[in-house]
């Protein structure tokens, strides 16, 4: 069933709570002339490289959600070996771990979770996820470089955040 505005009623519900009960260190917003388009900031969890960094991401609800995943990229540039330079997300509830009883809330925290715990065993940046296994100290080191200059007010440019990153499908 379809609302006035002819968005399923689930997606309007959806929206609709995640306005009216934000999730802690998500925001969700939908744009005006789109509502299946959603500019979404999550704040890097405390206790991780990402700490004090706001990540930029749209999310964008397909013509067969929730029979389909949201397609959702980070527009922010993060090291993380589950997040390629291009903004894709290696996540099983993206992929083939979708299904129609998840909602936009709980992939945004699952995304949160991930920023928590970077999984390069299934990796979408091979080169990341090596100096993740090689160095942790390292990758974590490149990582708060990244999110101080690419997440924080007042970052500076690190030069070395542009090398070449190959890209693996997850």
């Amino acid at each position: 069933m379809a609302s006035s505005d002819g968005l399923p009623r689930r997606i309007v519900k959806e929206t609709q709570r995640l306005i009216a009960e934000p999730v802690a260190g998500i925001s969700a917003t939908p744009y005006q002339d789109n509502l299946r388009y959603f500019a979404v900031a999550i704040e890097g969890p405390a206790d991780s490289p990402y700490e004090r960094g706001v990540f930029q991401l749209e999310l964008f609800l397909p013509a067969d959600y929730p029979m389909a995943p949201p397609k959702v990229r980070f527009l922010t540039k993060i090291y993380h070996p589950n997040v390629d330079k291009l903004g894709r997300i290696c996540l099983d509830i993206l992929k083939d771990k979708w299904s129609p009883a998840l909602q936009i809330r709980t992939v945004l925290l699952s995304i949160q979770a991930l920023l928590s715990a970077p999984n390069p065993d299934d990796p979408l940046d091979n080169t990341v996820a090596e100096v993740w296994k090689k160095n942790e100290a390292e990758a974590i080191r490149r990582a708060r470089e990244f999110t101080e200059s690419f997440a924080m007010k007042g970052g500076t440019t690190a030069a070395s955040a542009t090398a070449s990153m190959p890209k693996k499908s997850c």
